[in-house]
């Protein structure tokens, strides 16, 4: 019998679609300079700086301190929802490099931690590990993706996990700015 016939085939849209995120990751890290301008349109700045800094897989640029600045600029709590639903569709790219083919890192121990994780508890480790300020957060979104979690439902627990960790940051850089004005 033949080797070939027994390897299980990963389909070219899915191989495409991993290479389209490493290239996208890439150009968003290689621009980052250039994606802060975003800043001056204002609450669509931040959403928009928001999907950037998270939509690179395993590399993440800082939005978080991007998010804490612009809430010394703007409502706190506007910064916090326009910052945390952009952090939630950048975070697409770990989903859809998970649903693109677990071949990338599912041999890995902690990958296979939060796997389990997803597996009993998926809503609560989305929501979890969005929360938590952590560069990892990808893991879980592969692992969303690659259990084929519906799409809705990790963006939706994803969406508050970000906007709660978003709040701490833009009250964070507004709080700053109080106590040090005189």
């Amino acid at each position: 019998m033949n080797e070939q016939a027994n390897k299980p085939r990963v389909p070219i849209t899915r191989i495409l679609l991993l290479l389209a995120l490493i290239v996208l990751t890439i150009a968003l890290i290689i621009n980052r300079e250039e994606i802060q301008r975003f800043s001056r349109l204002g609450y669509l700045g931040v959403f928009l700086v928001s999907i950037l800094a998270n939509a690179t897989i395993i590399f993440p640029l800082p939005g978080v301190v991007f998010t804490s600045a612009m809430g010394i600029v703007y409502d706190p709590l506007l910064v916090a929802i326009a910052a945390g639903t952009g952090a939630a569709l950048g975070e697409l790219t770990g989903y859809l490099a998970g649903y693109s083919g677990r071949f990338v890192i599912a041999r890995q121990d902690w990958y296979d931690r939060v796997v389990k994780w997803m597996s009993h508890y998926g809503n609560l480790t989305v929501l979890s590990l969005a929360f938590i300020p952590n560069p990892l957060f990808d893991i879980a979104g592969i692992a969303a993706g690659v259990l084929k979690m519906p799409i809705l439902r990790f963006l939706l627990w994803c969406a508050i996990g970000k906007i709660l960790k978003m709040m701490l940051f833009a009250y964070g850089g507004s709080t700053l700015l109080q106590i040090l004005q005189p």
